[in-house]
C-alpha cells in the first residue's frame, strides 16, 4: 500500500497507522471503495488478504484538526506555574527584607537586567573597559527584550526596568503554555498510538503537560524566569515555534524562530530544529507517491512553499543582528564573535569547563562541588539519551541537543550554565511522564517539596552571588 504524508500538518509520533482500502477525495472526507458490479471478474494472482491496520515506524507529518478549549486545557498548568512562581517571589521578598535588600531591585536592576535597560533607554554603544584589557560591550545583548522594554515604556507609565519585569512575567506564562502545548501534543499522540496497540501506554489526559510545566517552574534557578532577563522570552518563542513545527505551521514556526534569534544567541537551536523538521518532511514527501507516480492529495504545491518560507524566515533574526554588529564594529561577519571574546566568552567544545571541573578536585571541600558538577552533567546526558529512547519528535531532540551543547561548551561564566540550560525544556519530558504516572497526591507532594526547596534556594542565590 502506498502512503500519503502531509507536509503541512503535525509531526507524527514515531509509530503511525493507516487504514487500507479508503480513498481521500478531500480534506476531512474519507470514502470506502465502491463494490464491484455483479459478475465483474476480479484480477487474478495478486489479491490477498491484507491487514486493516498497518504500522508505520518512520517520522512523518499528519493532519490534525485544532481542538477547542486550548486555554481551558492549559489552565491547570498555568495556575500551578503561577503558584510556584508566586511562592518563589514570596520567599525572595521575605529573605531580602531580612537582609535589608530590595527584592524588586534584585529582579529588575542587577546584572544583565542593567545592560538590557541601558540598551532600551539609550540604544547600543555603551562599553566598559576593565583593568585587564577586557572590553564589555552592550552589543553582546540581543535586541528583542530591549525593544519590548522601550515599547512598554512608550505606551505606559512604566519605566524601562518595570516594562522588562512585566515582559518577563508575561513571557514566562507564555512559555509555560507553550511547554504544556508541546508535551500535550507529544503524549496525546503517543496515547492514541498505544490504544491502537502500537506502543507503550502513556498518560494522554494532559497530566504529562501539567507536570512538564511544573518541573520547569521548580528548577533550582527557576527564579530567573521572573527576572528582567531574556530566558523566559526566549523559551516562550522557542516552545511555540516547536509547537508550530509539530503541527505543520511552517511559516509561523519560521517567524517565531526568527524572533527567538533576535532574543539570544542560542536562537540557533530553534533554527536548527525548524530546518531538521523541514528537511525530513521534504524527504518523506518525495518518497510518498502513488502507484502511477502521482503524489497524494495532501501534497499541494503550497505545502512545500510554506515549508520553504519557514526555513528562510527562521535564521533571519540571528543572522540579521550578527551581520549588523559586524557592520557596526567594522569587523565583518565575525564581528559578533569579537564582541563575545571581549567578555571572555566563546565556544571551545567544553575544554575550559572540563578544566574548571577538574580544578575542583584539587582541594576539599571544593571536591564536593566537583562531584556535583560531574553528576549534573551525567544526568543531563542521561536525560537526553532517555529522550532519544522514548522517540521524541526530531525537532525536540535537535533543539534540546543544541541548547545543551552550547550551554556546556561555552568557555566562560561557568556559574551561568544552569541558567543557560533553562530553555532546554524537552529534557524534562521523561521526568514529567514519570511524575504523571504517580497518583495525584504523591505527585503533588513531590512537586510541592521541590517547589519549596527551589524557592528557598532562589532567594538565597539572588541575595548572594546571584546569576552572572
Amino acid at each position: 500500500m502506498q502512503r500519503n504524508a502531509s507536509d503541512s500538518s503535525a509531526y507524527a509520533s514515531p509509530r503511525r497507522t493507516h487504514v487500507v482500502g479508503l480513498t481521500h477525495p478531500g480534506p476531512g472526507v474519507w470514502h470506502a471503495p465502491l463494490p464491484l458490479p455483479a459478475g465483474t471478474p476480479r484480477p487474478a494472482g495478486r489479491l490477498r488478504r491484507r491487514q486493516i491496520i498497518e504500522p508505520v515506524t518512520d517520522l512523518e507529518t499528519r493532519v490534525t484538526a485544532g481542538r477547542p478549549g486550548a486555554l481551558r486545557r492549559a489552565a491547570p498548568a498555568l495556575l500551578g506555574y503561577a503558584a510556584v512562581r508566586a511562592l518563589g517571589l514570596l520567599a525572595l521578598a521575605l529573605w531580602s527584607a531580612a537582609r535589608d535588600k530590595s527584592a524588586y531591585t534584585l529582579l529588575t536592576a542587577r546584572w544583565d537586567s542593567l545592560w538590557y535597560t541601558r540598551v532600551a533607554e539609550l540604544g547600543y554603544g555603551y562599553e566598559v573597559r576593565l583593568p585587564n584589557g577586557d572590553v564589555h560591550s552592550d552589543l553582546a545583548f540581543f535586541p528583542l527584550l530591549p525593544w519590548l522594554e522601550r515599547l512598554g515604556a512608550a505606551v505606559s507609565p512604566l519605566s524601562h526596568a518595570d516594562a522588562g519585569f512585566v515582559v518577563s512575567l508575561s513571557a514566562s506564562l507564555a512559555a509555560a503554555w507553550g511547554i504544556f502545548a508541546v508535551a500535550e501534543h507529544v503524549y496525546d499522540q503517543k496515547e492514541k498510538d498505544a490504544q491502537r496497540g502500537l506502543g507503550r501506554v502513556v498518560v494522554g489526559d494532559g497530566r504529562a503537560g501539567v507536570c512538564a510545566v511544573l518541573l520547569w517552574a521548580v528548577l533550582p534557578v527557576g527564579i530567573v524566569q521572573s527576572m528582567a532577563y531574556s530566558e523566559s522570552l526566549f523559551t516562550a518563542l522557542a516552545a511555540w515555534s516547536l509547537y508550530a513545527v509539530l503541527t505543520g505551521r511552517w511559516v509561523t514556526a519560521g517567524a517565531l524562530a526568527a524572533l527567538a534569534g533576535l532574543t539570544r544567541p542560542v536562537g540557533l537551536a530553534v533554527t536548527a530544529a525548524v530546518w531538521a523538521a523541514a528537511i525530513v518532511a521534504f524527504v518523506r514527501s518525495r518518497s510518498t507517491v502513488g502507484p502511477s507516480g502521482a503524489h497524494g492529495p495532501e501534497r499541494a504545491p503550497s505545502d512545500g512553499a510554506r515549508r520553504v518560507i519557514g526555513m528562510l524566515l527562521a535564521p533571519l533574526g540571528a543572522a540579521g543582528y550578527v551581520l549588523w554588529v559586524g557592520h557596526r564594529t567594522g569587523r565583518g561577519p565575525l564581528g559578533y564573535l569579537d564582541v563575545q571574546a571581549g567578555w571572555r566568552n566563546g565556544f571551545d567544545g567544553g575544554v575550559a569547563f572540563a578544566r574548571f571541573v577538574a580544578e575542583k578536585f584539587t582541594s576539599f571541600p571544593s571536591v564536593l562541588a566537583g562531584v556535583g558538577l560531574v553528576v549534573g552533567v551525567g544526568l543531563l546526558v542521561l536525560l537526553y539519551v532517555v529522550c532519544v529512547r522514548q522517540r521524541q519528535p526530531l525537532p525536540l531532540l535537535v533543539y534540546a541537543g543544541v541548547v545543551t551543547v552550547l550551554a556546556l561548551c561555552a568557555s566562560s561564566y561557568f556559574g551561568s550554565k544552569p541558567r543557560l540550560l533553562l530553555p532546554a525544556f524537552p529534557l524534562l519530558l521523561p521526568l514529567a511522564l514519570a511524575l504523571a504516572r504517580l497518583r495525584t497526591p504523591r505527585s503533588a507532594l513531590v512537586v510541592g517539596g521541590v517547589a519549596v526547596a527551589s524557592a528557598v534556594y532562589g532567594a538565597f542565590w539572588l541575595n548572594g552571588s546571584g546569576p552572572p
